[in-house]
C-alpha cells in the first residue's frame, strides 16, 4: 500500500518549457497559491507578470520566482484588483513583453466576513463580489481589448469548493466563488473558440489565507479527506498550468475540483 504523505511546497514543475514565448497574468500573486502558479507558469517558460494590492511583498514574490526559475522573465506590477485603472496597467505590462495577454488566472480573491448569511453585513458581501466575481471578469474584459480577443488565449479562475457545496461558515464567499464558476462557464461558451475560460475549485489549501479554517488543526481538518492531507499551494499550481496550455485543448468551460475527494465523501 502506498504511503500517505504530503508533498512539499518547493516548485516541482514540467522542464518542458511548454509555454514559452507566451506572456501570463496572475492576480493575487504576492504569496500562496498566487505566487505558486506564477513559479509554476515562469518554470514552464512563460514570461510572467504578477499584480497584487502592496508593492513590497509583490518584489519580493518576483525575487523569489527568479530565484526558483533562473532566467524567468518577470515583471510585478502593484495595484488594486477593483481599480479600473490598476487593472488596465497591469495588462498593459503583461502585454509588452509579446503584444498580448496569452494567458490570464484570476487569483484575486477574499473573504472577510465568516458565519451565516442572515447576519452579513451587506457592505461586506458586495465587496467579496466585486473583488472575487467583478474584477475578474474586468480583468478578462481588459486582456480581451489587449490583444487576446484576436490573438487568443487562456483564462483559469480561482474558485472554491465553497462554490460548489454550501458550507454555513464562510457562505457570502461560498456564494461569490459559485458565481465565479457560473461566470467561468458563460464566457467559455461567449469567448470560443479562440479564447479558453475553465476554473479549478480547491479546498482547503496551507495559506495564510485559509488560516481560519485551519483553528480545530491540520490533521482534524484532513481526516475529513480520503487522501488524508489539506492541499499546499503547488496542488493547485499544476493543475492551473495544465489548463493554461496546450494538454488542454479540448477543455474550456470546465472547473475541476482539487479537493483531495472531499466532495466525493461528501464531506
Amino acid at each position: 500500500m502506498q504511503d500517505v504523505t504530503e508533498p512539499t511546497d518547493a516548485p516541482a514543475g514540467s522542464d518542458l518549457r511548454s509555454l514559452a514565448g507566451r506572456s501570463a497574468l496572475v492576480t493575487g500573486a504576492s504569496r500562496g497559491i498566487g505566487l505558486s502558479i506564477a513559479t509554476e507558469l515562469a518554470r514552464r517558460g512563460a514570461a510572467v507578470t504578477i499584480t497584487a494590492r502592496k508593492p513590497e511583498p509583490l518584489e519580493q514574490a518576483a525575487e523569489s520566482i527568479r530565484a526558483a526559475v533562473p532566467g524567468a522573465v518577470v515583471a510585478a506590477e502593484p495595484g488594486n484588483a477593483g481599480s479600473p485603472e490598476d487593472r488596465a496597467r497591469a495588462v498593459a505590462t503583461a502585454a509588452a513583453s509579446t503584444g498580448t495577454v496569452d494567458i490570464l488566472v484570476n487569483n484575486t480573491g477574499i473573504n472577510p466576513i465568516f458565519g451565516p448569511l442572515m447576519s452579513a453585513d451587506l457592505d461586506a458581501v458586495r465587496k467579496i463580489f466585486d473583488v472575487n466575481v467583478v474584477a475578474a471578469l474586468g480583468f478578462i474584459q481588459e486582456c480581451h481589448r489587449a490583444g487576446m480577443g484576436s490573438h487568443g488565449g487562456t483564462v483559469v479562475n480561482i474558485a472554491s469548493v465553497a462554490g460548489l457545496s454550501s458550507t454555513g461558515v464562510i457562505a457570502a464567499y461560498g456564494a461569490s466563488k459559485a458565481a465565479l464558476i457560473r461566470l467561468t462557464e458563460e464566457l467559455a461558451a461567449e469567448l470560443g473558440p479562440g479564447i479558453r475560460v475553465n476554473a479549478v475549485a480547491p479546498a482547503v489549501v496551507k495559506t495564510q489565507f485559509a488560516e481560519g479554517l485551519l483553528t480545530a488543526g491540520e490533521d482534524v481538518v484532513a481526516s475529513r479527506y480520503p487522501l488524508k492531507r489539506v492541499g499546499v499551494p503547488t496542488d493547485v499550481a499544476q493543475v492551473v498550468a495544465f489548463l493554461a496550455g496546450d494538454e488542454s485543448s479540448w477543455i474550456t468551460g470546465e472547473t475541476i475540483r482539487i479537493d483531495g475527494g472531499m466532495l466525493a465523501a461528501g464531506s
